[in-house]
C-alpha cells in the first residue's frame, strides 16, 4: 500500500473528527435538516482526496461547510423566524388526548407510526397523553395527563405529610398551564424565554 495514501487517510480521519467536533455534539437522530445535509456533504467530500482530488482544497471546502453550519445555527439562535424557516418548529400531533389530524397529514405521519412511537415510550393509550409533538429532529416529545403521570418525589412527600399531619396538601406549588413548554407549540409564542435565546 502506498505510504502517501496511508498518511492522507489518517489526516482525513483527524481533520474530519476536528471539523465534526467544531460543528456540535449531536447524534444523527437529533440533527436538523441543515445539519444532516452538511454532514452528508462533508462525509462525501472527505473521501474525495483518496479518489484523486486535492487534499487541502477538500479540507478548505469542508471548513467552509462547517462555518456555514455555525452561521445557520447562530441565525436560528438569534432570530425565532430564522429557526422556523431553516429547521422548523415542533408540531403538535396530540392535544388533550385527541389526535391533531391536520398536523399528522402535514407531517405525512400515519396514525400507526405515531402509535408505534407511543408504545416505544410505554404509553398504551392516546387518551393518556395531554400533549405530544414531533420535534424538528423527528423525535417525539410528550407529556401525560396529570392523573396518568408517575408520582414525583414531591408527590410522595406531600402524601407523607398528609398521612402524618392530616392536613390537606398545599397544591399551590403546581406550575400554571402557561408555564408548560408544550403550550408554545399550540399558541406559537413563548413569553418566558429570553428573546436572545429563542
Amino acid at each position: 500500500m502506498d505510504l502517501n495514501l496511508i498518511w492522507q487517510t489518517l489526516l482525513i480521519f483527524l481533520v474530519g473528527n476536528i471539523l465534526l467536533r467544531i460543528s456540535g455534539r449531536r447524534s444523527i437522530s437529533q440533527m436538523t435538516i441543515p445539519q444532516t445535509v452538511i454532514m452528508i456533504g462533508i462525509g462525501t467530500l472527505l473521501i474525495q482526496p483518496v479518489t484523486g482530488k486535492g487534499l487541502w482544497a477538500t479540507f478548505g471546502v469542508a471548513l467552509i461547510l462547517i462555518l456555514s453550519l455555525i452561521v445557520i445555527e447562530y441565525i436560528q439562535l438569534k432570530f425565532d423566524g430564522g429557526e422556523t424557516i431553516i429547521s422548523g418548529k415542533a408540531v403538535p400531533v396530540i392535544e388533550n388526548g385527541t389526535l391533531n389530524e391536520k398536523n399528522l397529514q402535514k407531517l405525512r405521519l400515519p396514525v400507526d407510526k405515531l402509535e408505534a412511537r407511543l408504545r416505544q415510550s410505554g404509553i398504551s393509550s392516546i387518551g393518556d397523553v395531554e400533549f405530544a409533538t414531533i420535534e424538528s429532529s423527528g423525535q417525539m416529545g410528550y407529556i401525560l395527563k396529570p392523573q396518568k403521570q408517575p408520582a414525583t418525589k414531591e408527590d410522595i412527600q406531600n402524601l407523607i405529610q398528609l398521612i402524618q399531619t392530616g392536613q390537606p396538601v398545599n397544591l399551590s406549588s403546581q406550575k400554571p398551564l402557561h408555564d408548560n413548554i408544550f403550550i408554545e407549540t399550540v399558541t406559537k409564542n413563548s413569553p418566558d424565554v429570553p428573546k436572545h435565546l429563542q
